[in-house]
């Protein structure tokens, strides 16, 4: 866990803990509204039953779906724990790492 500290730059075991907490609620609350979010959109699994992609297609849509909610997620709820700064800095850290450094270019590393 020192490390893990270290490396987040956090000082006490119960930012650690809020942490942790803001990441389980996230977690399960992005792939808890990716489904009444097809359904709102009208593309629940009932109109992939049929045709060449079945469940594939629905499944995937999903997962899809789940990584933008769970960005907008993390922040929120991080800000409702009052750990804002630190989940923002996180996720301009993740997207600058998927883009490839074309992202937030002068974060620093």
């Amino acid at each position: 866990m020192k490390k893990l500290k270290e490396r987040w730059g956090i000082h006490s075991n119960f930012q650690l803990v809020i942490i942790f907490i803001v990441f389980a609620i996230t977690g399960s609350s992005s792939v808890y509204v990716a489904k009444p979010f097809l359904e709102y959109v009208n593309l629940d699994r009932a109109h992939f039953h049929e045709g060449f992609w079945g469940g594939f297609g629905y499944y995937t849509l999903r997962i899809l779906l789940i990584f933008p909610f769970y960005q907008v997620l993390l922040i929120v709820i991080g800000s409702i724990f009052g750990q804002f700064k630190f989940f923002w800095n996180f996720e301009k850290k993740m997207l600058n790492r998927m883009s490839g450094g074309l992202l937030f270019s002068s974060t620093k590393k």
